[in-house]
C-alpha cells in the first residue's frame, strides 16, 4: 500500500461529528434571504436539500464521504456510494447524477484508488444514475464518497420530521453494523458476521423507497451515524413522542455478543451522551441499548407510515426479502420523547 499508511483505521459513519457539536455550529450560520423554492434545507436536520425548479419537479442534493471501515477497497467504494445514495431514497427521490469525492495519499498504490472508485461506480449504475465526474485532493488518509443529485415531485417529498401521532415506525435493515465493524478491526468478528454486515451496507435502499411510494408515508430518514435513536430524535422534531418495541427491532445476531465484550465505538458513546435527556428505557439490556445508539453505515430507512396502510406496506417489504419490521409508534408529545420498552 506504500509507506506506513494504514488503509482502514476506523471510518464509515462512525467518523461523523457528534450531533451536539454539529447543531451548535449550524445554529450560528447566517441564513440569508428565505427562498420559497427551498423546500428542505438544514433547518430541519434532514437527509438532503430539496429545491423546487418547476411545478412537478424538485432536485434533491446531498453529499457524503468518510474514511474506510473495511479493508477491501472495492467493498469500501460500494459501501460509501450506497451510503451517499441513500439520502436521495430517504427523501422519496430517484438518483440522477453523482460526483466522486476523493482524498488519497500520493504515496499509496493508485490501484487501491481505482478499486474504490470502481466499487462506487458500480453502485451508481445500480441506482440508475450517471457518474459524471468528481474532485480529488492529496491527503494523509483515504476518504471517499459522492455528491448526488436526484429528483422528486414537490408534493411527494419525505421530510424526516413530519410523522403524525398514530403513525407506525418501520425499519428496513438490521442494526449492529457499527459494532461488528469495530470487532472486525481488532480481529474479533467472525467471517460470517462481517459478511452479513457488508451485505447490509452494500445494499441500496432503492427497493424500499420504490415500494414506499405506493403508500401514505408522512416521514422518512435513513439510519446512519447518529444511530437508530439519534435519527429517531430528529424525526420527532420536538413535536411528537414515540414508543419503541425493542424485541421487534431487527438486529444482527452477533452484534449483541460483541457489545457484551465492549467492542464499542466512541461515536456510539457520543450518541448516548447527546440523547440522554430524550430517551427512557425500561428493562432493556446493556447490549440492546448499545445497538440502539450504534452508528450505522449505509443503514436502513426508517418510515413513519399511516397506520391504516402500514401493515400492507410492511408485508410488501418483507415479501421482497427485506428484513423490515414495525418497531414502534408515534405518540402525541409527552414528557419523554422516546420510550424504549
Amino acid at each position: 500500500m506504500g509507506g506506513n499508511i494504514v488503509f482502514c483505521k476506523g471510518g464509515g459513519c462512525t467518523a461523523k461529528l457528534g450531533a451536539g457539536v454539529l447543531g451548535h455550529v449550524l445554529q450560528k450560520l447566517p441564513k440569508g434571504a428565505p427562498d420559497k423554492n427551498l423546500l428542505i434545507g438544514y433547518d430541519s436536520k434532514d437527509d438532503a436539500a430539496v429545491y423546487r425548479i418547476s411545478e412537478d419537479t424538485a432536485i434533491v442534493q446531498t453529499l457524503d464521504f468518510f474514511p474506510p471501515m473495511v479493508e477491501d477497497p472495492f467493498l469500501f467504494g460500494k459501501i460509501a456510494a450506497a451510503n451517499a445514495l441513500s439520502d436521495v431514497y430517504a427523501m422519496g427521490g430517484e438518483v440522477k447524477t453523482a460526483l466522486n469525492i476523493v482524498c488519497f495519499p500520493e504515496d499509496m498504490d493508485l490501484n487501491i484508488l481505482g478499486e474504490i472508485m470502481r466499487g462506487g461506480s458500480e453502485k451508481v449504475m445500480e441506482a440508475g444514475g450517471i457518474l459524471a465526474g468528481g474532485h480529488s485532493i492529496a491527503d494523509d488518509s483515504v476518504k471517499y464518497g459522492l455528491s448526488v443529485t436526484g429528483v422528486v415531485h414537490p408534493d411527494h417529498i419525505y421530510p424526516n420530521d413530519q410523522g403524525k401521532p398514530g403513525d407506525i415506525l418501520i425499519l428496513t435493515k438490521k442494526l449492529g453494523v457499527g459494532i461488528i465493524c469495530t470487532a472486525s478491526r481488532i480481529h474479533e468478528a467472525s467471517p460470517e458476521a462481517v459478511r452479513k454486515a457488508v451485505t447490509s451496507m452494500t445494499t441500496l435502499n432503492r427497493q424500499a423507497s420504490c415500494i414506499s411510494r405506493k403508500y401514505q408515508i408522512h416521514g422518512c430518514t435513513d439510519v446512519t451515524g447518529f444511530g437508530f435513536l439519534g435519527h429517531l430524535h430528529e424525526m420527532m422534531g420536538g413535536r411528537c413522542s414515540c414508543e419503541i418495541y425493542a424485541e421487534q427491532i431487527p438486529v444482527m445476531e452477533e452484534a449483541a455478543g460483541y457489545a457484551s465484550e465492549f467492542y464499542l465505538t466512541a461515536a456510539g458513546q457520543k450518541n448516548r451522551n447527546f440523547l440522554q435527556d430524550y430517551v427512557q428505557t425500561c428493562s432493556i439490556s446493556f447490549e440492546m441499548e448499545e445497538i440502539l445508539y450504534d452508528p450505522q453505515t449505509s443503514g436502513g430507512l426508517l418510515f413513519a407510515a399511516a397506520p391504516d396502510q402500514a401493515g400492507d406496506f410492511l408485508a410488501e417489504l418483507q415479501a421482497e426479502g427485506l428484513p423490515a419490521a414495525a418497531v414502534g409508534k408515534i405518540l402525541d408529545k409527552q414528557e419523554t420523547e422516546i420510550y424504549v420498552i
